[in-house]
């Protein structure tokens, strides 16, 4: 009578266990995985993102905005990046990478108490344009710089 409570038991833990984890995907074969994340990664595209942020908002190319970045990245998954502006009333500060999976890398909130200042570290696939928008009170504007990384950082 043991061994087929013990064998109800096991079956009982193995069927709840494969309940659990066969609506998870966790039983899905890698390639059928693979297949879903290129097709997620390649939807997430900077001209996606910019409309999915900023809408239909005119964005126009400013000459007030600093970006300090090295030219060449050694290794990608730190790139050091400074932003200043000259621009008034600024309420936030958006930086997005061209070719990495998911182009926003961040976006800051500020106060209008604060000096337009936001420096980081930022991670980048590969050799890429690094583009800034600044939304202030009478629009948004763009800047842009190109780094070349030489070891990729994802």
């Amino acid at each position: 009578m043991t061994d087929h409570r013990r064998a109800f038991i096991k079956k009982s833990v193995a069927l709840s266990a494969y309940a659990i984890i066969a609506p998870g995907g966790l039983l899905a074969s890698a390639e059928s995985k693979a297949t879903e994340r290129s097709d997620s990664l390649s939807t997430n595209n900077l001209q996606q993102t910019l409309k999915r942020l900023f809408k239909d908002q005119d964005i126009i190319a400013s000459d007030q905005i600093d970006i300090q970045l090295p030219k060449i990245a050694v290794n990608g998954a730190a790139v050091p990046i400074t932003i200043t502006s000259t621009l008034k009333n600024i309420e936030s500060i958006a930086i997005l990478i061209e070719k990495n999976p998911t182009p926003l890398a961040a976006k800051f909130e500020l106060s209008p108490d604060l000096d337009p200042f936001v420096s980081t570290r930022l991670k980048i696939t590969e050799s890429s344009v690094v583009m800034v928008i600044v939304e202030s009170s009478e629009g948004f504007y763009s800047a842009r710089e190109k780094v070349i990384v030489t070891l990729g950082g994802c």
